[in-house]
């Protein structure tokens, strides 16, 4: 036993040196790029197998009541109602494309990096270069092994995020079941399943719900080890808690409650419950500080530049600003935010009875039951988490950007009605209103809100993503170059393509494939700003190519009364005053020795690689 604490320690040690001290930026981001995929796919294994284990212990001690033979019903019928009643697609761009893209890096290349440029090859779309993304990668490596299985479509990650869906709502039942009865855990699974923005992120392609089924799922264990004391259970906890850690940036909060509860399980049973996984964890943890080193080598990661005025990240002059645009996003009634007034309601008198639960519970924590003492102790990472969403620069939910970021609050609602309810006289009762309430909820509010679709209307980025997606799918050839500010949409879907910037810096190399026709077509995407006053149209720095393509309208879409959208073709490129246009058929070739064509041929692709945009 204590071998594996000093291990432990030893590890720990080791981790804060090379995540904080040792490595550079530059190495850092080195050792994640080439070495990240490999240390999670050991790291998901053996959480796979562990997790695994505990799932199948429990349930084989699962003893079903006949309550749950009714309520179970409520898990499909909930899954059933988010999933058919919003459309499915990318629903944040950066984010979620992003993401995409750095599952296409791991499926093809093992690397950790969002591809910038991509190229189809005769025949064979081969990414030529790439970056590392700030963002966490196990939503992108759990894509990965998707696309390793059923083969690379992007449309994969809606896939994978109907089958998250389904995982969270039975986490939501279990979790329910544990703390409060059957009953409750159906009052979850109702009251999730009418919350419109579950339900966006449920047919997107983000990694909102991987985060909430890992915060489900590390809650679920947390309970399991305070109530068995079992290694295995503890080695599963640790496992989860890893993994939640690099699945969104501020999940590595959960790493403190949860060493919490392992120490409240240690000091109940005045002993320490160890496992050789307890003294892995702080390497398996490593991923976590050493990408924060992207922060370092590139300031403009924390777009700042996007909230004017904002000199920091984190700041607690934000908090009156953000706890506004908080409850605007939590009482709107007009049907424009994803919200659910009964789960913000409900959420807002559990915060302040569940602050009493606490101050009452966590001083008397040797006495307490292991489900309470665990779920209080986790509900503490929770309220961490929503005090640094509301000290965050961009932390206003209300912003279609940034609503997502309220969902683990949504659930520290609902766990703060599991832990307080059942102190209430006749919450048998109080349990059976809260059903019927949640029903009358989805009825009367939530499928009125998700049959609208106003929240997601008043996000042109996402129309836009759409309507890109519509474009690819009438031009299946893939044959051709896209010039668009989102580049890396485009190469997630097979698609040759640059941004204006590149077209701008090498004119000569697009002027060289356009006379070359390496490229069926170039196409150019482009957003306009609209006058009000005159109704003239603006280009928008970012989609401008600049003056020596000459472009033809192809196809143009009015995606909001203030902004257009267009694609067009490129039919001529200026190299300097004359037109770059394609030149007239040379007359043939004089006879060459085979050596002569070889070299010739190899010339002219050595060019050809080297002019790629």
């Amino acid at each position: 036993m204590n071998r594996l604490l000093v291990l432990a320690a030893l590890n720990g040690l080791l981790a804060v040196l090379i995540g904080f001290v040792v490595l550079p930026p530059e190495q850092a981001l080195a050792a994640i790029k080439y070495g990240g995929y490999w240390l999670m796919l050991v790291t998901a294994v053996c959480a796979t197998w562990q997790i695994g284990k505990s799932v199948q212990l429990s349930l084989r001690e699962w003893k079903p009541e006949a309550a749950d033979w009714r309520t179970l019903a409520s898990i499909p019928a909930g899954w059933l109602l988010l999933m058919l009643h919003e459309p499915v697609g990318f629903k944040i761009l950066m984010d979620e494309v992003m993401l995409l893209g750095t599952s296409m890096s791991l499926h093809l290349d093992k690397l950790v990096q969002v591809p910038y440029r991509g190229h189809d090859i005769q025949g064979a779309f081969v990414i030529v270069e790439g970056v590392i993304d700030k963002r966490p990668y196990f939503f992108p490596f759990l894509l990965s092994v998707f696309h390793d299985i059923a083969g690379y479509r992007p449309e994969n990650a809606f896939i994978l995020n109907g089958c998250l869906a389904a995982a969270f709502l039975l986490l939501i039942y279990a979790l329910g079941r544990k703390l409060a009865g059957p009953v409750a855990g159906a009052v979850g699974v109702l009251l999730f399943a009418g919350l419109p923005l579950l339900a966006q992120n449920a047919t997107g392609g983000g990694f909102e719900l991987l985060n909430l089924v890992m915060i489900g799922l590390t809650l679920w264990l947390a309970i399991r080890f305070a109530e068995t004391r079992a290694p295995l259970e503890l080695s599963a906890l640790c496992f989860a808690t890893v993994l939640l850690a690099q699945t969104r940036y501020e999940s590595a909060l959960f790493v403190a409650p949860v060493a919490l509860v392992i120490l409240w399980v240690w000091w109940r049973e005045r002993r320490p419950v160890l496992s050789w996984t307890l003294a892995f964890t702080p390497l398996l943890l490593l991923p976590v500080p050493l990408l924060q080193k992207v922060f370092q080598l590139r300031q403009a990661s924390w777009e700042m530049f996007s909230q004017p005025g904002a000199e920091r990240p984190f700041s607690p002059e934000f908090i009156v600003v953000n706890v506004a645009h908080a409850f605007a996003y939590f009482f709107d009634t007009t049907g424009g935010q994803p919200n659910s007034l009964l789960i913000s309601a409900l959420g807002l008198l559990g915060l302040g009875f569940l602050l009493l639960h606490l101050i009452r519970t966590l001083p008397q924590l040797r006495t307490v039951s292991p489900p309470i003492g665990a779920a209080s102790l986790v509900s503490l990472g929770l309220l961490a988490l929503f005090g640094l969403l509301m000290c965050y620069f961009w932390g206003k939910f209300d912003d279609p950007v940034i609503t997502r970021l309220s969902l683990p609050i949504h659930l520290l609602f609902v766990l703060a009605l599991w832990l307080v309810v059942p102190s209430f006289p006749a919450s048998a009762k109080v349990w059976r209103g809260l059903l019927i309430a949640a029903g009358v909820q989805i009825v009367a509010l939530s499928i009125p809100s998700m049959a609208s679709h106003a929240y997601t209307l008043n996000y042109v980025h996402g129309r836009e993503v759409a309507w890109r997606r519509e474009f690819i799918a009438q031009h299946p050839a893939r044959d051709y170059l896209v010039v668009d500010s989102s580049s890396i949409f485009w190469i997630t879907h097979r698609v040759s393509s640059t941004p204006p910037l590149q077209a701008r810096l090498r004119k000569e190399a697009l002027a060289f494939h356009w006379r070359n026709r390496s490229f069926s077509a170039i196409y150019v995407y482009q957003r306009f700003d609209v006058d009000p006053a005159s109704g003239q149209l603006k280009l928008l720095a970012d989609f401008d190519p600049g003056p020596d393509y000459v472009l033809e309208t192809v196809v143009e879409r009015r995606l909001h009364p203030y902004s257009l959208s267009r694609i067009s073709r490129v039919v001529a490129i200026r190299e300097g005053d004359p037109l770059a246009v394609p030149p007239a058929p040379e007359p043939a070739m004089p006879a060459l020795s085979d050596e002569e064509k070889l070299k010739l041929k190899q010339a002219y692709w050595d060019n050809w690689l080297r002019n790629l945009p």
